[in-house]
């Protein structure tokens, strides 16, 4: 019987990132405590979203809320990285950018295949290939172990599991 497989990638669905975004944005033009403060939510660029306010708390309180959109639609918050989270002064101004991660860096994959081989059952064979890692075994009872495993662990980065054969 050939192997059984899956890849542990770490992907961010952009349209419901997008549509976060938009719900969030709505939300802020129709909330009471938002109004007169210049407060925006929108892309700059690709990856990148800027929240913009004229008081540092009113940019955390647009951040919460788009947090909150992002939970609702199902994007882990470890996908979402907004550095130390202190509105920087910008003129009148409050911004924070946060930016969106993909991919399994190098020590990140590193630290999952570690795991695999610390704690995970005996003879799955793990491959790190660009930004992925593909998990290879003879038994799929042990492929599900390692899948349990992975989501009980406590990483830095969102997880999902493709290519399940």
């Amino acid at each position: 019987m050939a192997d059984s497989s899956f890849d542990i990638v770490s992907k961010v669905d952009r349209q419901e990132v997008d549509n976060a975004l938009n719900q969030a944005s709505k939300e802020v033009s129709q909330r009471y405590d938002f109004r007169g403060v210049g407060a925006s939510i929108s892309w700059s660029g690709q990856d990148n979203i800027v929240m913009v306010a004229n008081s540092a708390e009113r940019v955390l309180a647009l951040l919460d809320v788009f947090q909150t959109k992002l939970i609702k639609r199902g994007v882990s918050l470890k996908s979402f990285d907004t550095g130390d989270k202190e509105p920087q002064a910008s003129g009148k101004e409050y911004r924070l950018v946060g930016s969106l991660k993909e991919g399994l860096a190098g020590e990140n994959a590193k630290k999952i295949t570690k795991i695999i081989r610390d704690e995970g059952p005996k003879g799955v064979k793990t491959q790190v290939t660009g930004d992925e890692v593909r998990v290879t075994s003879k038994s799929r009872d042990q492929l599900q172990e390692v899948i349990a495993l992975l989501k009980g662990a406590d990483l830095d980065v969102a997880l999902q599991f493709t290519n399940y054969r």
